[in-house]
């Protein structure tokens, strides 16, 4: 709650009723004879006690924790599952050729991937559930270091039927009053988007809001509108002919990528060797799918033929039935 100031997100958040949470507050307060919150504010604050309580708490859980870290990495640091919270995009990257290397290397090792809402992301790290996160555009605060790990190339994506798909590339100015899937305005990378699409004076016409990039391909798909992607999680599309990539001609966006983790504890030494890994040069790869769950590897091939119209010939013609 203190995290949300809200009861009602909280109990979102922890799978449990609003009326649960709001039980447990109420019987601490008593317990403790002080009040933990100041329900007269929204959103919700914690009280000076309520502050130095949540605060004693959350140290003693990181003690918890690390002690708990330490001595599970004693008899054998690679012996336990590492989990791994990543927003939804990630998983359509080439992950698993990380975890086979790592695998390969540890093959005690365990690697957990789970798929979540960015602010989610943020949140299983913050609470100790996740080892490390992977999310667009990291940001390092107090508790968070944030480690660089790869850019990504933003294209324009578009159905095959799209006036825009004839085109090798595009100006942003191509975009002015084309309908728009966005993300949702909350979201960082839309934030990021509409200040790059205003620096170039582009008004799109945004008909769609989405927090994740797999609706927003599915709106690209039954031609709703065109939008602006990262060019490894339209891989699969791609080359299936659903989608268009078109690089820009007139200017450069990416989104950067980064690994997040707690200040303290820090990850064990397996989930430390496993962002290891992941910093290494990547090898050429297709398409992976993401699943709950222990990750599942694929076969991989290289996405050079993937921008404006996917797989062609030796002589650089589109392949037949391959994306116009």
């Amino acid at each position: 709650m203190a995290r949300h100031r809200s009861f009602s997100e909280a109990a979102t958040t922890n799978k449990v009723s609003q009326s649960a949470v709001s039980q447990i507050v109420i019987m601490l307060e008593k317990r403790l004879g002080v009040r933990l919150v100041d329900r007269s504010k929204r959103p919700l604050q914690l009280t000076r006690e309520g502050r130095a309580y949540y605060d004693g708490c959350r140290k003693l859980v990181d003690q918890y924790l690390e002690v708990e870290a330490s001595v599970r990495h004693i008899s054998d640091p690679y012996s336990s599952v590492i989990q791994v919270a990543a927003i939804y995009s990630v998983g359509l990257r080439d992950m698993s050729q990380y975890v086979k290397r790592f695998v390969a290397q540890n093959p005690k090792a365990q690697i957990n991937i789970e798929y979540l809402h960015p602010d989610r992301v943020v949140e299983k790290v913050l609470d100790g559930a996740a080892d490390f996160g992977l999310v667009s555009f990291p940001q390092a605060s107090r508790k968070l270091i944030a480690i660089p790990w790869r850019e990504e190339e933003m294209v324009l994506a578009c159905a095959p039927g799209h006036p825009l798909a004839a085109k090798r590339r595009i100006r942003v100015a191509d975009l002015a009053g084309q309908k728009y899937v966005g993300f949702d305005k909350d979201l960082v990378i839309r934030k990021k988007v509409d200040r790059f699409l205003r620096d170039h004076g582009v008004a799109p016409d945004v008909v769609l809001e989405f927090d994740n990039i797999e609706n927003i391909k599915q709106a690209i798909e039954i031609s709703a509108g065109v939008a602006l992607l990262p060019l490894p999680a339209l891989r699969r599309e791609v080359q299936g002919g659903t989608i268009v990539a078109l690089p820009l001609a007139d200017a450069h966006l990416f989104r950067p990528l980064g690994i997040i983790q707690r200040r303290s504890p820090k990850p064990g030494a397996g989930a430390q060797t496993f962002i290891e890994v992941l910093r290494q040069p990547d090898e050429p790869s297709a398409e992976d799918q993401p699943v709950e769950g222990i990750y599942a590897s694929g076969s991989k091939a290289g996405a050079s033929a993937l921008v404006a119209g996917g797989p062609r010939t030796q002589d650089g013609r589109r392949q037949e039935g391959g994306p116009r």
